[in-house]
This record gives C-alpha cells, sequence and structure tokens, in this order.
C-alpha cells in the first residue's frame, strides 16, 4: 500500500502555513509506503506522483472551512481549470485520468479552518487549536491507511454535524 500526502501553502502567509506545518510532522516520522510532496500551491505536474499510489490524501488551509477542519472524500472534477497553476485536489485528479486513462486512487481532502492569512503573520489562536485537531485526524488516518476506514472517518463526521 502506497500512500502520497500532498501539503499546500505558504508559511510566510499566517494560517496558510497549516499544511506545510502538518507535513513537517510527518516528515519527522518517516513512515514507510508513505510519498510526502509540499508544495506552495497543486500544478499540474502533481497529477503524476499518483503513478503507483494506492491512496491519496490533499491537506490545505481554507477559509469559511467548518472549525476545525473538513475531512472528505474527493475525485476528478470534470472540465479543464483555467490555470495550470493553483489546481484544486480534483483538478490534479482530472488530469491524472485524462493522461493515464484509468481513474486515479481514492483520494481524500483535509482542509484544515484557517481565520488570518496575512503576509509575515503567525498562525492564529484559532488555527493552532483547528491545527490540533487535524494532526489527530491525520494520526488516526495514517494509522490505518485504508479508503473504506477513512470513508467511515467521513461519514461520522457528517454525523456529528447534522446531529
Amino acid at each position: 500500500m502506497t500512500l502520497v500526502v500532498f501539503a499546500v501553502g505558504n508559511p510566510s502567509r499566517g494560517d496558510d502555513a497549516l499544511g506545510p506545518l502538518l507535513m513537517a510532522g510527518l516528515e519527522a516520522q518517516d513512515q514507510p509506503g508513505v510519498v510526502l510532496i509540499s508544495d506552495f500551491q497543486l500544478q499540474i505536474e502533481h497529477a503524476l506522483d499518483l503513478d503507483g499510489c494506492d491512496l491519496a490524501l490533499f491537506i490545505d488551509a481554507g477559509t469559511g472551512t467548518p472549525a476545525p477542519f473538513e475531512f472528505r472524500e474527493t475525485a476528478p472534477a470534470p472540465g479543464r481549470p483555467v490555470s495550470s497553476h493553483s489546481l484544486a485536489p480534483e483538478a490534479v485528479l482530472n488530469v491524472f485520468a485524462d493522461i493515464r486513462g484509468v481513474p486515479p486512487p481514492p483520494a481524500f481532502v483535509l482542509c484544515v479552518r484557517g481565520e488570518d492569512f496575512g503576509l509575515g503573520k503567525d498562525l492564529s489562536a484559532a488555527a493552532r487549536q483547528h491545527f490540533d485537531a487535524a494532526a489527530a485526524r491525520l494520526a488516526a488516518c495514517l494509522a490505518r491507511p485504508d479508503a473504506t476506514y477513512w470513508r467511515r472517518l467521513t461519514d461520522a463526521d457528517r454525523r456529528v454535524i447534522t446531529t
């Protein structure tokens, strides 16, 4: 089983550092079977990083994301992006399907709620709390890198939000 984890964000832009900070924790663990890719934003070339992978996880910070984070399964998005830079995970998956002619691996998004993305800012107090919750979810995912298990986690999240 090979898991690829993409973490995107700019450490110089306040809460946009959430993805890179979560990635730094993963890099310190050096887990076998886990491929780590960190960048400021997703680009077309990242589709090639899905080759040979059985599962994918995209980590990012977002405004308007439910606190403390959103964890969901995603799939290729129909249509083409306007630009080849700053793609959504769905666009990266779509590029993979287009160029390889096969479906991408099951993919999930861990989007952590950010509050302040100002240039030169530190993490906001709220983002620090959201980071801790997201790190716990990430640890649960890495302890069991299995799409079926991850789907159960997303189902549990939906039940908590709707009840």
